[in-house]
């Protein structure tokens, strides 16, 4: 058994995330973590909700709430959603925890002892009108790149550039929409980056086995132009964690807060503490630090293309640089974007289907299933109605829930609600087994690379073989002339429900335990060899019919459905 944390990127406190968000990070790293769990490895699940920054301030402006209250009450709808699509997270945290308080100021203080920390004096947006200065989403404009006029002082939406306030054209308060700007000087803390690129740039080269989507944006950010640079991290804004060396204050930063994307990663860590501190766990150390036990861990992230530079430049760079034997990350699976029917979802602008509104117009598998078999892996995807229909009706309705409700059925019809006896298996059952051990062989596979779209192939293609083994073998057919050797045909067929119970479970977790349940199968775990599997329900072995495991999406569901997320969300 081995030992596996596993983080995703935590999400932003502003609002319900869209299924983008969902597929990027979430889902996939859900979908390894029950695979591992279901192969009997210790697994460490772990995210958390990121309340800092500007998106949290303008969003709880936005509901006319404080933000503090605005973070709490988003915190518990996020973890609540989670729970709705089945997300096995260990833990669900908070980036406002006073453990990432500490730790986040801990750290701070550490780099500066370390000689990593720099003062630096720059010039800022200031608004008179609002009588404070407009860091990153508090200033809006025309992009100085492409010319689109709603970029923020951040980043272009539209052409995707990073920005900084003062690059903006014509550029307007937020707050107040007050175009009485001015430059003002400001003093702010910049980690030195660029004194550990040598480090990091040997730690990335080193990590031939990453996905090149990850390699290539670290790359890029590493070397391209001037190469990495310094970075800030603070803020002049009101929400935030204090600017403070460790537990000490920290003389010229008053009113200043770390930077979100300082303390979002670390809250990966501190997220552990929380895990303990609300009695979930023991000795968090033991997966985070290297001189505790964590020697033996392997750490996975998962994360949409958009986080990949802070986490393999800025967030190694803080662990490289205090020198405490912190857990570095071993692998980081990322992903490019999942577009939605011509155009992107965007949380910002409402675009799109949001994760509220998937779970109640159907159960979460429907949309596992999708999602992960069209992951976003070596290029962006695309969200259509049409696709979504064609494919859950195909994959689940009929070759997995088709597959399930046939066998079950004609068992009770002609034999009874237990598993019939019949001769040993035969050749066409040999040659089935055969055919599973191969593709359970790729299945697992597949899992272990974290490559998703091929894993769900691989499933599906493990479904389909016991439907092309019960048209072959055609066991009402058989029952007319032989019923003992239809009874073999179907106890195999039955052995096959409760397996695919177990094969399944990451995608689909509801159904899968709805089979098992349905099978009566107290033993789900992970099979050691498919003709042990497929002997583990015996003659006599009681069962129910369960009820349709999945039903069609209908062509009025989809044109109603395609029609309601037509246009924003409010």
């Amino acid at each position: 058994m081995a030992r596996h944390l596993i983080t995703s990127a935590i999400p932003y406190i502003n609002g319900i995330k869209h299924l983008g968000n969902l597929v990027g990070s979430q889902l996939p790293a859900d979908l390894y973590a029950r695979y591992l769990r279901g192969r009997g490895h210790e697994v460490l699940f772990l995210c958390a909700t990121d309340e800092h920054g500007t998106p949290a301030e303008l969003a709880a402006a936005k509901a006319g709430k404080p933000v503090a209250d605005y973070c709490a009450e988003m915190h518990d709808v996020q973890a609540e959603i989670a729970k709705g699509f089945k997300l096995s997270f260990d833990h669900f945290g908070r980036s406002s925890s006073p453990q990432n308080h500490a730790l986040t100021q801990a750290f701070a203080g550490r780099l500066a002892e370390m000689g990593l920390i720099r003062e630096v004096v720059e010039e800022q947006v200031y608004s008179n009108a609002d009588g404070r200065f407009l860091p990153d989403r508090y200033i809006e404009g025309t992009c100085p790149n492409c010319g689109f006029d709603s970029a923020r002082g951040d980043q272009c939406d539209n052409c995707t550039k990073q920005l900084d306030p003062t690059d903006l054209i014509d550029a307007r308060s937020t707050i107040s929409g007050s175009t009485d700007l001015e430059v003002r000087e400001t003093k702010h803390l910049y980690l030195r980056q660029s004194e550990l690129k040598g480090d990091i740039a040997d730690w990335i080269g080193s990590k031939v086995d990453w996905p090149i989507l990850t390699t290539s944006i670290a790359k890029k950010w590493l070397t391209d132009g001037d190469g990495l640079q310094d970075r800030g991290i603070t803020r002049d804004l009101d929400w935030g964690i204090p600017v403070k060396k460790g537990a000490d204050d920290w003389p010229g930063m008053e009113g200043k807060v770390f930077y979100v994307w300082f303390d979002a990663p670390i809250e990966y860590i501190a997220c552990a503490q929380e895990w303990v501190d609300a009695g979930k766990g023991t000795d968090w150390e033991r997966w985070w630090r290297t001189d505790k036990g964590a020697g033996d861990v392997t750490y996975t992230q998962f994360m949409g293309k958009d986080n990949v530079p802070f986490h393999t430049l800025s967030f190694p760079a803080t662990i490289m640089g205090v020198q405490q034997d912190w857990k570095l990350v071993d692998y980081i699976k990322s992903f490019n974007y999942l577009n939605y029917d011509g155009g992107q979802f965007s949380t910002s602008r409402g675009r799109g289907v949001f994760m509220d509104q998937a779970l109640e117009i159907l159960p979460s598998d429907y949309w596992r299933w999708w999602l992960l078999s069209h992951a976003p892996e070596s290029s962006d995807a695309e969200f259509t109605w049409e696709n979504f229909q064609t494919d859950v009706n195909k994959d689940l309705a009929d070759v997995l829930g088709n597959f399930v409700s046939r066998i079950t059925k004609f068992c009770r019809s002609k034999f009874s609600e237990a598993v019939p006896e019949g001769p040993a298996y035969g050749p066409a059952e040999e040659a089935l087994i055969a055919d599973l051990t191969a593709k359970l062989a790729e299945y697992e596979g597949h899992m272990d690379a974290m490559e998703v779209r091929k894993s769900a192939a691989d499933l599906r293609a493990i479904w389909v073989l016991g439907n092309e083994y019960l048209q072959s073998v055609a066991p009402w057919t058989t029952f007319k002339t032989d019923p003992e050797q239809a009874a073999m045909q179907v106890r195999m067929g039955l052995n096959l429900c409760r397996l695919y119970g177990v094969l399944s479970s990451p995608f689909i977790p509801d159904a899968s335990a709805d089979i098992l349940a349905a099978m009566n199968a107290s033993d789900a775990e992970w099979p050691n060899g498919i003709a042990a599997a497929v002997s583990t329900l015996q003659a006599g072995h009681a069962f129910q019919v369960p009820e349709i495991t999945f039903r069609k999406i209908t062509d009025d569901e989809r044109t109603e459905w395609a029609e309601k997320f037509a246009g924003t969300r409010d």
